[in-house]
């Protein structure tokens, strides 16, 4: 194994550390990550627990496909994670601006 001169070492630092730009504290993110993967599929739970209680009782086949119709029609609540970003590509960000 080779030695690395200190620009090598910076440069391998810029390419492979990464930075939490997300906007709020990196602590916090372990709790509101939870919580807003949480809220999209509570929420989607919801509306099928709602569209559901249309069926309940005599069975209809217009009123089952019409909770079908409108279970398959809605687009789903979801949240994305974003990915930390390169240290070179903050560091540039911010001296930018």
């Amino acid at each position: 194994m080779r030695r690395r001169s200190p620009q090598e070492k910076k440069a391998l630092s810029y390419a492979r550390d990464c930075r939490n730009v997300y906007g709020e504290n990196d602590k916090s993110s372990r709790t509101s990550i939870r919580r807003n993967k949480r809220f999209p599929h509570r929420a989607n739970r919801r509306h099928h627990r709602q569209a559901l209680t249309a069926c309940i009782g005599v069975p209809a086949p217009d009123v089952d496909e019409a909770v079908e119709v409108r279970i398959r029609g809605r687009r789903r609540a979801s949240w994305r994670k974003w990915p930390d970003l390169p240290l070179g590509m903050v560091v540039t960000s911010r001296r930018a601006g």
